[in-house]
């Protein structure tokens, strides 16, 4: 894993499907046979049937996967997950969608490719904040997928970023 870079992002707005549990109960890893994975495969089929109806979406081009901690997550291994895109504004959100407002943060963006996305990667970062003397001021974290990822069939080729709310 590279030296991440550290980026200034203003709030986001995600809309999309959401999970919360231990999405690695029935399945673990990078599969789409997890809840992970059952939600990316409930919000690609919602997005062919029904994308018109999402109004003021940023770019179709890049998904994110955000990964949101609660009290309980250390010991129960339970946390909420969100797959969806961003919009720049709120209006006429169809109910079946869930919201979430990312607030303004400074972002250790970490670049992985092929083999390291499957790695054990969440150690590293938390390794590198540690050396670095960063904490999370937000419990949460996020996956962009843009055009360079190929899919979960194709890791090899494919490359992600991974971002986590840094401060000092």
């Amino acid at each position: 894993m590279t030296e991440p870079r550290l980026i200034k992002e203003g709030q986001l707005i995600l809309v999309g499907f959401s999970f919360f549990g231990d999405p690695f109960r029935s399945n673990a890893g990078w599969t789409e046979e997890n809840e992970i994975g059952r939600a990316w495969q409930r919000f690609m089929a919602y997005l062919a049937q029904h994308r018109p109806q999402i109004k003021h979406v940023k770019t179709d081009a890049v998904f994110y996967e955000v990964h949101i901690e609660h009290q309980e997550t250390q010991r129960t291994g339970e946390f909420e997950v969100l797959v969806g895109l961003q919009v720049n504004e709120l209006q006429d959100v169809p109910v079946e969608l869930t919201i979430k407002i990312l607030p303004a943060a400074t972002y250790a963006v970490f670049t992985l490719a092929g083999p390291e996305i499957t790695s054990d990667w969440s150690k590293s970062i938390g390794d590198w904040m540690a050396r670095e003397g960063y904490v999370r001021p937000f419990p949460y974290g996020f996956q962009r997928y843009d055009e360079r990822f190929k899919g979960v069939d194709r890791i090899d080729e494919s490359i992600l970023e991974i971002h986590v709310p840094v401060t000092r």
